[in-house]
């Protein structure tokens, strides 16, 4: 499995905004198409919620949707109002040394859902540069004030009204300079799902807000998140992401008096922080770094693949990386696509349902978890809440060769 990864540079929503959506649109819209069925949110509705919560990037949506050219459907989608349930996995960290505050974060998904796409831009008055999610959208990123931001899954199956989690981070990086600006705005803007957003700035100020649709946001003083808030609220997840055991090895590694920035590189390059569940849905894709004081970012792999820029200097540059998993000691994971498998990254399509077929090993193993879970929801084992789960996991992650 390879992946190609790319940075692009513009001031403002041109050509580079084009080719971003020309890579990520056609995945997109079927993710669209295939989750949102009959609960589609209006444009109307978008506008008036953007107009709300986040004016300020109300002509500027207007100006993406014209330059991408997608017509209503785009325009929707880049609001990111209300959009089907989105899940990242992720851990990110915290630390501050001789060169100032690092945030440093391990993303990890299926690579084929990844935009694999490192973009600068000066869309309003600040210089952004980040990982594209959702085309006009960040999983993480900097600004030229000096803040850094970067989002986990929190590891909940509550969804509500709200925007999606990457515009917010957007939103975040173009208006904030500073941790507490940064704070205060995560509390103002609904979000449609629960996501841990950690944010620093270049004085050393940093903090992890937990975003909810169904509860006010909480502020965390831990300097670093994986995929849990208070305590494992959904359990099949946690488990399967060992977001406890990840948090506890951030934990003791934080304590340790002489931890320098090149040991916590390596330490998010080894378990239990990576992970090579690829093509169940749970690898590490990339490890990316910011340095707010320094304005330098980096991106690294396990092969020992590493780019860094200077913020204010993000030239175009184009790395291909490969995927294993092989040597993997994580739990089984099932198949995950989210309905997003249909995401073009490079020249890596999969086209039938968003499904991916497994080894005939496998796919037992996936009939005898379906049966089993389904014969324990119906003995009322777990609860409404499980039911709910199940619902949401066995139809959608089914592999293609799976009866």
């Amino acid at each position: 499995m390879h992946l190609t990864f790319r940075s692009l540079s513009e001031e403002r929503p041109s050509d580079a905004l084009r080719r971003v959506f020309a890579n990520g649109w056609p995945g997109w819209s079927q993710w669209m198409r295939e989750r949102q069925k009959g609960d589609t949110p209006r444009l109307r509705d978008a506008r008036r919620a953007m107009r709300r919560h986040m004016p300020e990037l109300e002509s500027l949506w207007d100006n993406w949707t014209d330059v991408c050219g997608g017509g209503d459907d785009a325009a929707l989608f880049l609001s990111f109002w209300s959009p089907p349930r989105y899940l990242v996995h992720c851990s990110q960290a915290v630390m501050v040394d001789n060169d100032g505050p690092l945030l440093i974060r391990n993303y990890d998904l299926d690579p084929k859902l990844n935009e694999s796409t490192i973009y600068s831009t000066r869309w309003r008055s600040r210089r952004v540069a980040g990982m594209v999610e959702g085309i006009v959208g960040l999983a993480d990123g900097m600004n030229d004030a000096g803040l850094a931001a970067s989002l986990t899954f929190g590891g909940r199956v509550v969804h509500g009204p709200g925007f999606g989690i990457p515009l917010i981070m957007r939103y975040v990086l173009e208006m904030c300079s500073d941790m507490k600006q940064a704070v205060e705005a995560l509390r103002a803007v609904p979000s449609h799902m629960a996501y841990n957003v950690t944010v620093a700035d270049r004085s050393g100020e940093w903090a992890t807000v937990y975003l909810s649709p169904d509860r006010p946001p909480i502020l965390s003083q831990r300097p670093y998140a994986t995929n849990h808030q208070l305590g494992v609220e959904w359990p099949r997840h946690g488990r399967m992401s060992n977001t406890l055991g990840r948090a506890r090895h951030l934990e003791q590694l934080l304590r340790v008096s002489s931890l320098s920035a090149d040991r916590m590189t390596r330490e998010f390059l080894s378990e239990p922080l990576f992970s090579t569940g690829y093509a169940r849905g749970f690898g590490t894709v990339y490890t990316a770094s910011y340095r707010p004081a320094m304005g330098k970012l980096e991106l690294f792999w396990k092969d020992g693949t590493r780019l860094d820029w200077s913020l204010d200097d993000v030239d175009e540059r184009q790395v291909q990386i490969a995927y294993s998993a092989r040597g993997s000691r994580g739990a089984p994971q099932p198949e995950y696509s989210d309905g997003r498998q249909t995401l073009v990254s490079g020249t890596q399509r999969h086209q039938r349902h968003g499904r991916i077929a497994l080894p005939p090993a496998e796919a037992a193993d996936w009939r005898q978890f379906v049966k089993s879970t389904l014969d324990l929801v119906a003995k009322g084992a777990y609860g409404s809440e499980f039911a709910r789960l199940a619902q949401f996991w066995c139809p959608a992650r089914k592999p293609r060769n799976v009866d």
